[in-house]
């Protein structure tokens, strides 16, 4: 009964999902981090914050994923939702108060387990509103993270052009606001069902029965068959239901299940190229967005650094934002021309990137930063869109995570290897030129993989996507 409440009253949870996601996402000082803690504030060295701090972020990301991942759904969302904000506060609290090395990695440390407890801020609105609300929840939830992270950015342009507050008083600021988003946080309905320990009756099959109808009315003798494999799956599940009343799974059970969805969707080559790119090209952006204030500090004199990084980072957010959305008007055969599309606008970021490294003008690197950003943006969403299109909830779920793990093991190779000062300790200009070799081989890669899939086969690509990860499912 009071799953029924919540999904019918969807405006409720949606709307205190929302008020959430855009208090914890101003973050004002974000853009000034680095002469924050390079300042007379902390007194911290570039080459500390560099290669011994920033680093931790990575090491705890990666060591807190697959846990909080498991966690985030047996515990039904709500909890880890809560929890995301109480390590947000401590974060903050911590910058503000400590001033050592090992408390700001303690800080970034924190700050990875902040990141990576994002997916109960994504997987919530799912568990507590019907199928037919989904694309208008999710529109919302993200539209407001977005229009929270560009307002932290302008907010705190303004604040430090006008020197109305210092960074002390910004973070201040900044826990007001996080707690206005915790106090939020802990009024969210409790979920009665999750994705993999908790299933509601008919979760699962929602969006296979869907999807099997619009099969049926394509007319294809594929799409047929592939409607007859999904209802024998679909008994399959309600005999597991039968033996489990209540829709819970033990441990083990889950851990099964997501082995099986894990090969069954990989066992898609399509979907496979796909997610290799989205592993490594966000593992590219994830290191050259950590560490890009690093490198305009190198470029710009010292005292003139910082004066519009808040700008560009808002102006950034906006046009990616827009670059995504404008996707969705794009009449493009994405299954055809998608893997050539990956390489060459991966060139044009390295370019961006090498740009942005060698050159000695600020406007010439907020610019190059600003051209990246976009392309990723663009990329990432054709990618999104191509390997969700014929995935079921859970396995959307399953697939989006795995990737990012992968991205995130990679970056932990390059961050341990090139950034910290126990591996190579590289200054910031090699690094970049790193970054920017790292996206010209991926370039190389998949412009020459588009080019002979093409040549190859060139009416593969218009059955594709009919068959991606459900040929074999």
């Amino acid at each position: 009964m009071d799953s029924l409440i919540i999904t019918d009253n969807w405006r409720y949870p949606t709307t205190l999902l929302c008020i959430y996601g855009f208090f914890s996402t101003v973050k004002p000082l974000e853009p000034f981090l680095i002469p924050y803690l390079t300042g007379p504030d902390k007194n911290l060295t570039a080459e500390q914050v560099n290669n011994q701090i920033f680093p931790v972020w990575t090491y705890s990301y990666l060591s807190v994923l697959v846990p909080v991942f498991l966690l985030t759904d047996w515990l039904r969302y709500k909890p880890v939702v809560v929890f995301q904000c109480v390590m947000l506060f401590t974060t903050t609290a911590l910058l503000l108060w400590t001033v050592s090395v090992p408390a700001m990695q303690a800080v970034q440390f924190f700050y990875g387990v902040v990141t990576a407890s994002e997916v109960a801020y994504f997987s919530y609105i799912y568990s507590v509103l019907d199928l037919k609300r989904y694309r208008k929840a999710t529109s919302y939830s993200r539209s407001v993270q977005l229009l929270g992270y560009t307002v932290g950015y302008v907010l705190g342009q303004l604040l430090v052009s006008f020197d109305l507050m210092s960074y002390n008083n910004i973070l201040v600021f900044t826990l007001v606001l996080t707690a206005i988003a915790l106090f939020t946080s802990c009024l969210l309905p409790m979920p009665q069902k999750s994705m993999f320990f908790h299933r509601g009756h008919g979760m699962q099959t929602t969006a296979e029965e869907a999807k099997s109808k619009t099969s049926l009315e394509d007319g294809k003798g594929e799409t047929v068959e592939r409607g007859k494999v999904e209802a024998d799956a679909e008994k399959e599940l309600k005999a597991e239901n039968l033996e489990e009343p209540d829709g819970t799974q033990s441990y083990g059970q889950v851990l099964l299940q997501l082995w099986r969805d894990f090969r069954c969707c990989y066992s898609s080559r399509q979907l496979v190229y796909w997610s290799v790119w989205w592993a490594m090209a966000t593992c590219g952006y994830n290191q050259t967005v950590n560490y890009v204030q690093v490198l305009w500090e190198h470029v710009q004199p010292a005292q003139n650094f910082s004066i519009y990084n808040g700008g560009v980072e808002a102006a950034s957010t906006l046009l990616s934002a827009a670059t995504a959305y404008g996707i969705g008007f794009t009449e493009v055969r994405w299954e055809q021309w998608g893997e050539l599309a990956l390489g060459g606008f991966s060139g044009l970021g390295a370019a961006s990137l090498f740009i942005m490294t060698f050159t000695g003008n600020i406007w010439v690197c907020y610019s190059g930063y600003v051209v990246f950003k976009c392309l990723y943006m663009l990329l990432i969403t054709i990618a999104m869109y191509q390997i969700a299109a014929d995935l079921s909830m859970e396995r959307y779920a399953l697939v989006f995570g795995a990737n990012n793990f992968g991205a995130l093991a990679l970056q932990t190779i390059i961050t341990s290897v090139v950034v910290d000062s126990r591996g190579l300790g590289l200054a910031i200009i090699p690094q970049f030129t790193i970054y920017a070799s790292y996206f010209s081989v991926i370039a190389v890669v998949f412009t020459l993989r588009g080019l002979y899939s093409i040549w190859r086969y060139p009416l593969a690509f218009q059955s594709n996507s009919s068959v991606l990860t459900n040929s074999v499912c």
